[in-house]
């Protein structure tokens, strides 16, 4: 008997994945990813760019061609402004990583001036020196 019992909560056990247990601590830790909703919606609009980049790169060299003849060009005009908003390059804004600042950002670490600096007065950038004369 208590081998019986025991296969069964082995198998109880191996369910617990397909209940779905993993994925709703998954979703907890997406919840405090970013530091405020404007990053979010920024990270949002980086995946639909990279997501729609090679439609778009399609579509717009069928739209530049001049030896098509009109009607497909404007097919794909049509199919441009289908896209969603998201997808167009240009809304996205470098934010610093920490803060979720927009401006001041030093490219290279994607980090703020101000979190750069005060990273770097305390020695936790690898390779950084604060400049001393």
């Amino acid at each position: 008997m208590n081998f019986l019992n025991l296969s069964s909560q082995i198998k109880s056990i191996n369910l617990i994945p397909q209940i779905g247990v993993l994925s709703t601590i998954q979703q907890v830790r997406n919840a405090q990813l970013w530091p405020d909703w404007r990053m979010k919606k920024d990270v949002r609009k980086r995946i639909a760019t990279s997501e729609y980049a090679p439609l778009k790169l399609r579509i717009n060299a069928l739209r530049k061609n001049d030896i098509l003849p009109p009607e497909i060009r404007e097919i794909a005009d049509k199919d441009i402004q289908a896209l969603p908003n998201d997808a167009v390059g240009i809304k996205i804004v470098p934010r610093c990583a920490i803060t979720s600042r927009p401006r001041g950002i030093v490219y290279r670490w994607r980090l703020s001036r101000i979190v750069f600096r005060h990273l770097a007065d305390y020695n936790k950038l690898s390779g950084i020196q604060r400049a001393k004369w």
